[in-house]
């Protein structure tokens, strides 16, 4: 047990992980007056998956004016689209504004939280030994924060350099070698164009090819930085406006998938204008419906294919050999290093951590068909437990920050009713997170995203877990506030 008292008084709110959900909700709580609070972060400092994901390349595929908080505009964005150390700066900013790093424990990773129903109070353990106690228990670990790594026979034999885009080994000189990348997603898209003209030879080990648009990038013009700087509200239009734009995307996901030909034709053009070779472009047309994947936005990506240097491989990987990796059709592709773009384990959640709720419920095992929570926030049989950006909580064609900020109102309504009404736990009722979670899967019947393709928004069983199958307005209207009779209210 740690000596400090905090450790040992309960808390009133526990948030696990500093990324934009936890800094946003502890901004949250500070102005509602809640002050009670606390936040561990396994690394030492601030920015979750900002933090971790520093590969050359690494930006946001959502405007910077709507992914940032509504309640803490930046107005010097130096682009339109922001790259990651910006990102990350705007995070640790937020820290420092707020005076938040008072209130957060880094190096202090969860292995286990097990509820106590008579006090109605989480008792959290950290790796380190550190215990906590708190009323309220805050999941802010997001969907992307475990790398996921090819399951490929042999890869510890592999003699070169290895590592993962979330992992990124800037020790490693890539300059002159052979490099094989091994994944097509959105991160191997940015970090792709920026090794190709170092490396002697990319092999680029696809397995399903990716709708790559072109990206609406500049950098804002010095007038226009000044103008925002002045005149605040122009940056706050801005946001509104593209946050529409954005938003009426969801048309096409959500009500009428076919309007995607719309951006097909876009597709087709990016293709053709980067790439000449036309068994390349071949090889670059996915083939399965457009929106079905995440589509991705690059400039440079299709120029950086159409390179002397570059060879797209679209045969499987067998097995990995202290030389590099051999295809399944025998050949042995010869490298110095191998750098997976693989993405995360998204479907996971809140592993590794071992959640136990009510009557000694694991929450893995509560899970094993599937993640599932009301509203995204609230899993029955696990009291007082939030999580936020939670199971069908992500979208595919808007901010992230903007469902948070639906999210931290809902958080602090339970919150607030937990102490007016001067109870032990909030608990949703079994049927309540049936009866949401039915309205999901029928809602996730009629997107794109069912349209037969494999993605990461699915687990293994082929369940979607992680997408929001509406409009995000539609959402911020169902958390505005906690609907009580959907919850056993336990005094």
């Amino acid at each position: 047990m740690h000596d400090d008292s905090r450790s040992s008084a309960p808390l009133r709110v526990l948030i696990i992980g500093a990324g934009f959900g936890g800094l946003g909700l502890a901004i949250q709580l500070r102005k509602a007056g809640i002050e009670d609070f606390l936040i561990l972060e396994k690394a030492d400092e601030v920015g979750g998956t900002w933090r971790d994901n520093h590969y050359p390349g690494a930006a946001c595929d959502v405007p910077s004016h709507l992914y940032s908080f509504s309640f803490a505009p930046k107005l010097d964005w130096s682009r339109v689209f922001a790259p990651q150390a910006e990102i990350f700066a705007y995070q640790r900013q937020l820290a420092d504004d707020h005076g938040l790093r008072g209130s957060i424990r880094f190096g202090c990773e969860v292995s286990e939280a097990t509820f106590d129903s008579p006090s109605g109070h989480w008792q959290v353990r950290c790796t380190n030994g550190e215990t906590f106690h708190t009323q309220a228990l805050v999941s802010a670990c997001g969907q992307l924060n475990r790398p996921a790594y090819p399951q490929i026979p042999g890869l510890e034999r592999f003699a070169g350099a290895r590592f993962h885009s979330a992992r990124w080994d800037h020790q490693v000189d890539l300059r002159g070698k052979r490099v094989a990348v091994i994944g097509t997603g959105a991160s191997a898209i940015q970090f792709v164009p920026q090794i190709q003209p170092q490396v002697a030879k990319l092999s680029l080990f696809q397995r399903s090819a990716a709708y790559v648009l072109a990206k609406p990038d500049r950098a804002y013009r010095p007038w226009e930085l000044a103008l925002m700087r002045r005149v605040p509200w122009v940056q706050r239009i801005d946001r509104a406006l593209k946050y529409l734009q954005h938003e009426s995307r969801a048309l096409a996901f959500v009500s009428f998938p076919a309007l995607l030909k719309l951006f097909y034709v876009s597709f087709r053009r990016n293709l053709m204008r980067g790439v000449g070779d036309p068994i390349r472009r071949l090889h670059l047309t996915p083939d399965y419906p457009m929106g079905c994947k995440r589509i991705l936005m690059a400039n440079d990506y299709y120029p950086a294919l159409a390179q002397g240097n570059v060879e797209i491989v679209t045969t499987g990987i067998r097995e990995v050999t202290e030389r590099g990796l051999v295809t399944v059709d025998g050949r042995e592709h010869e490298l110095d290093a191998i750098i997976y773009g693989t993405g995360f384990s998204a479907t996971d959640f809140l592993a590794p951590m071992r959640i136990t709720g009510l009557e000694g419920q694991e929450l893995n095992s509560a899970w094993r068909d599937g993640a599932e929570a009301y509203k995204g926030v609230s899993v029955s049989g696990f009291p007082n437990l939030f999580i936020l950006y939670g199971p069908n909580t992500n979208l595919g064609h808007n901010s992230i920050l903007y469902m948070l900020e639906s999210q931290f109102r809902y958080v602090l309504g339970c919150l607030q009713t937990l102490q007016r009404d001067g109870l032990r736990y909030l608990d949703v009722k079994p049927a309540a997170q049936q009866r949401f979670n039915l309205s999901v899967e029928q809602g996730l019947s009629r997107t794109v995203w069912a349209q037969g393709c494999h993605s990461w928004y699915q687990n293994a069983a082929g369940r979607n877990t992680n997408n929001w199958p509406g409009y995000t307005f539609a959402y911020r209207y169902r958390t505005r506030l906690p609907e009580l009779h959907d919850y056993d209210c336990i005094r």
